[in-house]
């Protein structure tokens, strides 16, 4: 068996999921919505922008965390963002499942 043919096929499987399509279909309609995307967007870079602060310092930034809510609040409310999000949000669970099977079966070497 070949890892490179393995690798292939799981990311064939991934891109024959389910979380996959329908993520991919999710942002296909978010980006006839230039309007609603920019506003993912800006959230995106907030969330990003919050969590690297907090990585840094080890503490919230308690006024872009409310930002960021009140910005996520008003997007949920919006039925293509909702399903954005949630379509991402099942994606990446798959590729955080399939990361962390590969990681723990290669932990040995790792330490």
């Amino acid at each position: 068996m070949n890892v490179y043919d393995t690798a292939n096929r799981l990311a064939q499987e991934i891109k024959q999921s389910e979380e996959y399509n329908n993520y991919k279909m999710a942002k296909e309609t978010l980006n006839l919505n230039s309007e609603l995307k920019n506003k993912i967007t800006e959230f995106e870079k907030k969330r990003y922008e919050t969590q690297l602060e907090a990585m840094q310092t080890g503490k919230n930034n308690q006024e872009k965390l409310k930002e960021m809510q009140d910005l996520y609040a008003e997007l949920i409310h919006n039925d293509i963002a909702q399903k954005y999000f949630d379509a991402e949000m099942k994606f990446n669970v798959i590729i955080a499942d399939v990361n962390k099977i590969i990681g723990e079966a290669i932990q040995d070497v790792l330490k």
